[in-house]
Parts: C-alpha cells; structure tokens; sequence
C-alpha cells in the first residue's frame, strides 16, 4: 500500500505501507495523521515515509537498526520492538529530515544540527574540542550531533518542550535536552534560518580620532563578514576582535571590488568586536556587516 494521502490538517503526505502490513488498509492514512501531527514546517511535502516490520527495516537499513533516514526517505518499523514504540522512532527519524532540509553554513545541519539548536548546544566548539563528532556512524555514534538532534526533536514532541520525564538511550548524556536547546530546536523547526542577517553603518570619525569600533552581538555560529568602503576609494582598514576588544581574530584584506575586509567563524562566542581604522584622507566609511 502506498500513496499520498490527505490529511485533517489538509496536508498531502506520502506514506508506503510494507505488503506484511496488508491486512491493515487503514494504515497508511494513520501514518500520514500521525507525521501530519509532528511539529514540522515545508518539509513535510517533502517527506516519503516506509513503514515494515522490523526484519525488514533491518535489511533496508543495512543492519540493526529500528528505521533510517536519508534523501527525505524514512523507513521504520512498524511495531513495538524492545520496548520501543513504531512512534518514537518515526518521531527521531522525521528529526533527520527536518535538519536535511535546513541550511546552517558553513556547516550541514543533517551532520551538524540546526543553526539555532547546534548555536546552544556548542556543537562548533565541541567539534573542535573533540567531543563530538558530527556525522560519526563508527564508535562515535552517540557523539553524534546530527543523532543528538534527532533525539532532541523526539524529546520535543514527547514533552512538549519541557525536557521533563523523557527516556536518552542512544546519544551521549552530554547532549540531554534543556528547555533552552529544545525551545532553539522548536523555533529551527517552525522559522527555519535562511541567510545571515546584513548591516550597513555609514559612519564618520569623529575630529582627530583614528579608531572607530563597535560591538556585534554573535548569537548563532557561523561565519561574520564584514567589508569598510570609503566614498571615491580609499585605504581604511576592518578588523575583528574578541569581545573585549583584547584580542585580534581577523584582519583585513583587500576586496577585488575596493576597500577592505575581514572574516571569522563564530565559535561559541556571542560577541565580537568590530574595529575601523582611519588611512583615507576623508572622514566618512561605509561598514557592510554580514552576521549569522
């Protein structure tokens, strides 16, 4: 049995029934209630759900395995197994595909996670610090951020967003859900990110001063850009420091287009500061700013 079947909601969803589940011809529509009801967004018309028993499910899944996800196809099984419900894992699994249809550069969310939740978790920084390993399948699995997500989005929808009473088999204890990193997840899954948010300060220095500087505030990780013009060309420079203004984290370099620009990964950090240094004989700059 298979097919796209309306739902209450008026959505479209494509589900495909395994022929061991023949019996059941209400199935499929079931199915396609239940996605309809998970907290979702676009992605949802994008979905082609499998549902079989378990021995089947191991063999599309290419191993033990209770379902899987890849190129918007979900597979799981259909019944309970280990104590595990059919819905709980079609649940995690639809947490794959809403992060394989969301963009997070520099990095990709089906590994990474969404851009708000991996920007809470600290998933950039526990990747450089080597505690977590995005997209791991090897002995690394549970400290796997994309599997993480998956189980969080789960955690979501089975409290309802308190991270009160839910059951953390499979991912490490150091990715379990807060309030925080599920209200993040909710707010990827119903407003996803799309581009980085663009600033443009038109800015004068002020008699004999040299330095012009000003704080940023950084709250997702991801790449920061920022570009200084001067009216009829000129040599002002840009520079990127911490927060504190201590530290340099990027200097400026010319543009093919004129001017100077810098750029840095995001990392954890929620601010950064950005620093615009008079060497053009007129006092006025344009700051393009380009933050995640």
């Amino acid at each position: 049995m298979s097919g796209s079947y309306v739902t209450s909601t008026g959505e479209s969803v494509k589900v495909s029934i395994s022929p061991a589940y023949a019996s059941d011809v209400q199935a499929g529509q079931r199915w396609a209630e239940f996605f309809a009801s998970l907290l979702h967004d676009e992605e949802l018309a994008r979905l082609d759900a499998y549902i079989a028993p378990l021995e089947e499910v191991e063999l599309i899944c290419n191993g033990e395995a209770l379902g899987c996800y890849g190129g918007n196809h979900l597979v799981s099984m259909g019944e309970t197994n280990f104590g595990v419900t059919p819905q709980a894992v079609a649940t995690h699994e639809y947490g794959h595909h809403i992060a394989a249809n969301r963009v997070s550069p520099p990095w990709p969310a089906i590994h990474w996670g969404t851009k708000r939740w991996a920007s809470v978790v600290g998933v950039c920084a526990r990747a450089a610090a080597g505690t977590a390993f995005p997209g791991a399948e090897d002995d690394n699995y549970s400290l796997n951020p994309g599997e993480a997500f998956a189980e969080s989005y789960r955690v979501l929808i089975e409290t309802k967003g308190t991270a009160v009473g839910y059951d953390w088999p499979i991912v490490d204890p150091s990715f379990n859900p807060t309030p925080a990193s599920l209200a993040a997840l909710r707010e990827d899954v119903l407003h996803p990110w799309l581009l980085p948010t663009t600033k443009t300060i038109r800015g004068t220095f002020l008699r004999r001063r040299r330095i012009w500087s000003t704080q940023v505030a950084t709250p997702l990780d991801g790449d920061i850009r920022v570009r200084v013009t001067v009216p009829g060309g000129g040599a002002d420079d840009v520079t990127l420091l911490t927060g504190d203004g201590r530290t340099e984290l990027a200097t400026g370099t010319w543009t093919s287009s004129g001017g100077r620009s810098a750029e840095y990964r995001v990392c954890g950090a929620r601010s950064v500061r950005v620093r615009v240094t008079r060497r053009a004989a007129v006092a006025r700059f344009t700051l393009q700013m380009q933050v995640p």
